[in-house]
């Protein structure tokens, strides 16, 4: 059992003093023949933090947190229905002692410059959450083959529990977003923006785009996390997860315009409600830890995120194995916002 994150983020905190990005392009231009092919929910079982990333090949590429916080795994298929059945490597497992140790979490994959890359999170053996971010990079055409070489951790202006680090390229500038906890604050995480100077190597400023402030992210956890980005109709929308890992967890937004300059925190705007949430009629309770892909036909954008069957959890929630990858399309409004609706029922059949 792992101890209560609750108190253990506390402890931190006190000693410290804590899609793929959706594509550039408003919307893929690749040609399909079909129109997206039917898929139900859950996706895919006991797997975490989903992240699916539409290759040039045509394949899925799909990663998530397994609930042994031990591993990092990777699916792919020609469908999104076929990753649910698709065969599962093991691409990399944590080390038996020092860092990388433990807590392997939210990991993403995603093509940079002719290399793959993972980016996790992971806290050593011996000190399970002292959490902080780190790279793997393939140079193998194939991801599931070649080598993954460990190229270290992302260092950021402090050494603080951080983890959930998602990779974009906006206006011919490559940035990363992750989530961390700020000195001097009493919140668990926010969630930060810096340039890059390489895929492993922030640049410039850091900057704070969001903290908790609102109820609902507050609840159980002061949290900002899981961030990711889809950038449609001449704005950059950036989702996060908020509050504890349970049926409070829920969906909030920011927006920025895509002619603003991303690291200035006033360019953003967000959203006083959450955008996604727990629904009792559908019974799908915790909906978070998102990215976003496009269905088969290359233009029908696709939320991908994890929620839970049930409400009433004993014990931690991380130590509840049950959230599960879903996907569902995402509807765009007529003043060209997202439109997230809500989690869909299980057994549901979607897309087509």
């Amino acid at each position: 059992m792992y101890p209560d994150r609750r108190l253990l983020l506390k402890s931190a905190a006190l000693a410290a003093g804590a899609l793929t990005a959706a594509p550039a392009v408003a919307h893929s231009t690749t040609s399909a023949a079909a129109r997206p092919a039917p898929y139900a929910n859950p996706l895919v079982r006991q797997r975490a933090d989903p992240h699916i990333h539409r290759h040039t090949d045509g394949r899925y590429y799909f990663t998530a947190t397994a609930p042994e916080y031990d591993r990092i795994i990777l699916r792919r298929s020609r469908t999104l229905r076929g990753l649910a059945t698709a065969e599962e490597a093991v691409v990399w497992r944590r080390h038996a002692s020092g860092d990388m140790g433990a807590h392997i979490w939210a990991p993403e994959i995603h093509h940079i410059d002719g290399k793959w890359y993972l980016y996790f999170a992971a806290a050593p053996a011996d000190d399970v959450w002292k959490i902080r971010m780190w790279v793997l990079e393939n140079p193998h055409r194939d991801p599931f083959k070649g080598t993954w070489t460990e190229k270290g951790r992302i260092v950021t202006a402090w050494d603080t529990f951080s983890l959930d680090a998602t990779t974009f390229t906006h206006r011919g500038s490559r940035y990363l977003a992750w989530a961390q906890y700020e000195p001097g604050t009493d919140n668990n995480t926010a969630v930060f923006l810096s340039r890059m100077a390489d895929p492993v190597t922030l640049t410039g400023p850091q900057v704070r785009l969001t903290t908790p402030e609102y109820d609902w992210e507050c609840v159980g956890f002061k949290v900002n996390e899981g961030a990711s980005v889809i950038q449609r109709n001449g704005r950059v929308f950036m989702t996060y997860s908020a509050s504890a890992t349970d049926a409070n967890y829920c969906l909030g937004l920011l927006t920025a315009d895509a002619g603003s300059d991303l690291l200035d925190a006033a360019s953003w705007t967000k959203s006083p409600r959450p955008v996604f949430t727990s629904n009792e009629r559908t019974g799908q309770y915790g909906p978070g830890h998102n990215s976003f892909t496009v269905a088969e036909d290359g233009r029908t954008d696709v939320l991908v995120y994890h929620a839970r069957q049930y409400k009433d959890i004993t014990g931690d929630p991380l130590n509840d194995p049950n959230r599960h990858t879903r996907v569902q399309r995402l509807g765009w409004k007529p003043d060209g916002t997202p439109d997230f609706g809500v989690p869909v029922a299980d057994g549901r059949v979607v897309g087509g």
